[in-house]
């Protein structure tokens, strides 16, 4: 059991599209510095997980543990973010303003979250012009602006070519380095390994098993799990 002190926390939640049951009673934990990273078959339920636990949707069971008297501030990256209109400067500028951080700070949180993704030089610059791994990295100056307590990546590598998911997976281990709470839904389950302290396997909407990084890929697990496992590990 963690010692460090809870973030967020579900209790047998469940989340309904329509007809479809995308989440079934689903409980667990974040603490502070926990890397969680989530896998299993696309329509498992990851993305759900993390719109739930940001409070995209709304739900009973999701409940915030307040961090030194304040809601823990949380900050979300999709697989393609989305990037306005505007300047790359000015992606980071508005997100600042719209969390309502005091206009003296803005500038040089923005400057600050611009040079520690490399992309201070380009500042000036739509930010739609920037290439996929480019705009991923200023979604991560973005996030890292406001100084999340908790970071959930959907699938934040999957579109990019191997030298952007490189960069951009270092990027995130320095994050997580820092202390930040981050739950990333991921296929590349090398990079489950690499940058998770614990695993989760989803099937069908279900948690099937969240375990320390080490005892999930070295283990015995439930039948489902070790079956998905078998079938995606290069080195299977």
């Amino acid at each position: 059991m963690s010692a460090k002190r809870p973030v967020v926390s579900l209790q047998a939640a469940d989340v309904h599209y329509g007809p479809v049951h995308a989440l079934r009673a689903v409980s667990l934990t974040l603490h502070q510095g926990d890397r969680l990273a989530l896998v299993g078959a696309n329509g498992s339920g990851k993305s759900t997980l993390l719109r739930l636990l940001h409070g995209l949707l709304p739900s009973a069971a999701r409940q915030v543990h307040p961090l030194a008297g304040r809601p823990p501030v949380v900050a979300m990256l999709f697989q393609r973010p989305f990037m306005l209109d505007l300047s790359v400067r000015h992606n980071v500028l508005l997100s600042l303003w719209l969390r309502r951080v005091p206009k003296a700070e803005r500038a040089p949180r923005c400057g600050a979250a611009l040079h520690r993704v490399g992309l201070q030089a380009l500042a000036e610059r739509p930010a739609r012009t920037l290439s996929g791994g480019q705009q991923q990295r200023l979604a991560l100056a973005r996030a890292w602006a406001l100084t999340p307590d908790l970071l959930l990546l959907d699938e934040p590598t999957a579109s990019l070519d191997p030298s952007a998911k490189r960069e951009v997976e270092a990027l995130i281990e320095e994050l997580a380095g820092e202390g930040i709470t981050l739950v990333f839904s991921t296929h590349n389950l090398g990079q489950a390994k690499r940058l998770a302290t614990r695993v989760a396997y989803l099937e069908a909407g279900r948690l099937v098993v969240d375990l320390p990084t080490a005892l999930f890929f070295n283990s015995e697990l439930p039948v489902e799990a070790a079956q998905f496992l078998k079938g995606e590990l290069p080195w299977a």
